[in-house]
């Protein structure tokens, strides 16, 4: 087994990204000891029943200055508070980093609140999840194969950057940099509005007249395309307003797109509803085929 490269990690928020990341550790013997922090005792509870964590921290500044790494996998909209919180235990060996899926809102965060210590702030984003949420879904296999974009400001320190890059490898992903705004545009085309229309949309038919017919009708495609709608509304609230300007952007094109189909259907214009179609498709093999380069 290879060496440890913490001796004592700090999860902030003991959930699927944090636990599976101790998990994954774990396997690879690459912590010594992981410690949870949370708002709800039950929860770290559970977690250490789990062997997700080892202990529980009852003071958060005490448990940073006592860590090698702090994680932070609480939803965006908690990061500046929960910053806040263990800012005074941040030494100058404790790098900080974390799991949302935005990063300019939690870098503007980090930077506001940690002053000198922002450089050794690192923001990440694992691309692996589950529409599960909680630390009984973590499993130390979620990021094997799996890709995690760090998004470092110019000012992080080098050796911060690296040593959050050496962690997600050895949990068995591979780290790519990213400019933080390029990421929160692209996320909120890929990732975030996806899951707009997946719960918008159940939403919808939930409201309707037919809403019991139709889930009891429904079938694969329905619950391939509405999978996500199972997420965790806390988180995806938070990404949602933190990606505002973004994902508002990313909708008013997708409603003209949408508008333009509407006006395919209506003419009966059966040949350019079948090349949009088949567009799509194409475009989908090519991506699967590139994905399934990736990972052999």
């Amino acid at each position: 087994m290879n060496p440890p490269v913490i001796d004592n990690l700090l999860v902030v928020g003991v959930g699927l990204i944090g636990g599976s990341l101790a998990l994954a550790l774990k396997r690879d013997g690459a912590v010594g000891c992981v410690t949870g922090f949370g708002r709800r005792r039950e929860t770290l509870e559970q977690a250490r029943a789990l062997g997700v964590i080892d202990r529980i921290a009852d003071d958060p500044v005490a448990a940073v200055a006592a860590a090698d790494m702090v994680f932070l996998g609480v939803p965006v909209g908690a990061m500046k508070s929960v910053l806040q919180i263990i800012a005074p235990g941040i030494g100058p060996g404790t790098v900080v980093t974390d799991g949302g899926s935005t990063k300019c809102g939690p870098i503007a965060a980090a930077r506001e609140v940690l002053g000198e210590k922002f450089p050794r702030f690192v923001p990440g984003h694992p691309i692996a999840g589950s529409e599960r949420s909680g630390v009984a879904a973590a499993r130390a296999d979620l990021f094997d194969d799996h890709r995690v974009l760090l998004t470092p400001d110019p000012d992080c320190d080098a050796d911060a950057i690296d040593r959050v890059a050496t962690i997600w490898a050895r949990c068995g992903a591979r780290t790519d940099r990213l400019d933080a705004e390029a990421h929160d545009r692209v996320l909120g085309l890929t990732s975030h509005l996806p899951h707009v229309l997946a719960f918008t949309l159940v939403d919808f038919i939930a409201r309707g007249k037919d809403a019991a017919q139709c889930f009891e009708l429904a079938a694969g495609g329905f619950f391939d395309f509405t999978r996500i709608a199972g997420s965790d509304p806390v988180m995806w609230r938070d990404v949602a307003s933190d990606n505002a300007r973004n994902l508002g952007d990313a909708l008013a094109e997708y409603i003209d797109v949408l508008q333009s189909m509407k006006t395919l259907i209506d003419q009966g214009r059966a040949d350019d509803i079948e090349q949009v179609f088949a567009n799509a498709r194409r475009a989908r093999g090519l991506l699967v085929d590139h994905r399934r380069g990736q990972t052999s």
